[in-house]
């Protein structure tokens, strides 16, 4: 058997087929990264600054880590931190911030996500590490409500 016979009998056209569209992908991919190349040597070129960009933000970050002695609670929390001890309390410890959450709404404190958030952000709840929480009693310390 010759000819065009051949090459039906032996999957010749969908051997081609899948030849063509392998080189055609590959071209296709080429000519994206050949054309993106500009944005590759100008992020090359100014690795310097970029460096020091990345470098003075973890530098800030470091700084304010180390400058924060006590949490400075906004106004409006201060309140509300003896209310959410006493749910804490309730819930016990560790305790899920959903259920804290949701145990606040229903005892109707208002904006409790907000309060939650501005207790997370002062350290008074801090994460066990595990997926849930815990009130910080040495922070509580220092805090005069």
């Amino acid at each position: 058997m010759y000819g065009l016979d051949a090459i039906s009998a032996h999957n010749g056209w969908q051997l081609a087929a899948l030849g063509t569209s392998i080189v055609f992908t590959g071209l296709i991919i080429l000519s994206l990264a050949i054309s993106q190349i500009h944005k590759v040597l100008e992020l090359w070129d100014k690795r310097d600054s970029y460096y020091q960009r990345i470098k003075k933000l973890v530098q800030r970050k470091h700084r304010s880590e180390a400058t924060v002695s006590d949490p400075v609670l906004p106004k409006n929390v201060e309140g509300s931190v003896r209310q959410f001890k006493l749910l804490i309390e309730q819930i016990g410890e560790p305790f899920p911030l959903p259920k804290l959450l949701d145990f606040s709404e229903k005892c109707g404190f208002p904006h409790s996500h907000s309060s939650v958030n501005d207790l997370l952000q002062a350290k008074l709840i801090i994460p066990d590490g595990k997926g849930y929480f815990l009130w910080n009693h040495e922070v509580e310390k220092n805090i005069k409500i």
